[in-house]
């Protein structure tokens, strides 16, 4: 199997477990060029590093191009490519926008896939996003979930190998407040069902029982630490995936 593992562009990288792909986020309102030069510590410390291009916070094509040109001139080959949670800062308001521009030739592409559903965009909507974006797309990188049904149903509609989110162990408390953050309603359901007590909300949950479920259908996972990075990192020692 193979993990991966996102993080901040402020994350001390010294922190960071034996894994070769390593995701770096850009949150709204974030700086790119952060983004992009943790991305080239990454590179030069080793790693492939997959920076986050989310459209909605890019303010213009000039910015793009210029995060873009800072990435390819670093060393980075691959990036993940989405909408981002936000009202759009300028005139991109899709990935699709995006990959349109072709600034991304000759790098590895991954786009976001939603077996849930998403907060910000109807079905309707998502499912014509990825028609459109699949014939630039290498692979897709899903949100995280709890449940294997959905996404086994959603690996078995693509064309590309599809990387499963998941999350490193997270208190139930904390899975639940991060299920309602990305729009996983279905997780949150299967969460509040299967740990009801007041006890089990306290007790770590690792992603076990989901990967067990799910190796079959992909060999590719895709960790969320959301800040639990050193108990991710312990996990993946425990069962010998890094």
């Amino acid at each position: 199997m193979n993990f991966s593992i996102e993080i901040g562009p402020k994350t001390n990288l010294d922190t960071l477990p034996a894994l070769k792909d390593v995701y770096i986020t850009m949150l709204p309102g974030g700086d790119f060029k952060e983004t992009a030069q943790q991305a080239v510590n990454l590179v030069k410390k080793g790693f492939n590093p997959v920076p986050h291009f989310p459209a909605r916070s890019m303010a213009n094509e000039a910015q793009l191009k210029e995060y873009v040109t800072m990435c390819k001139d670093g060393g980075v080959k691959q990036v993940l490519v989405i909408g981002g949670g936000r009202e759009p800062t300028g005139k991109f308001d899709s990935s699709f926008q995006l990959l349109e521009t072709g600034y991304f030739e000759k790098m590895k592409i991954g786009i976001a896939g939603h077996p849930e559903g998403s907060p910000d965009i109807s079905d309707e909507v998502l499912e014509k996003a990825m028609i459109d974006k699949k014939p630039y797309a290498d692979y897709i990188v899903t949100q995280w979930l709890m449940q294997s049904e959905p996404i086994i149903d959603f690996i078995s509609k693509q064309s590309v190998p599809v990387h499963v989110g998941i999350t490193g162990p997270m208190k139930i408390s904390s899975l639940i407040k991060f299920a309602n953050i990305v729009g996983a309603k279905n997780s949150i359901n299967f969460i509040k069902s299967n740990f009801s007590r007041a006890i089990d909300l306290l007790k770590p949950k690792d992603p076990n029982d989901l990967v067990d479920k799910i190796k079959e259908h992909t060999k590719y996972f895709h960790i969320y630490t959301f800040g639990g990075l050193k108990e991710t990192n312990n996990w993946l020692k425990e069962n010998n995936y890094a």
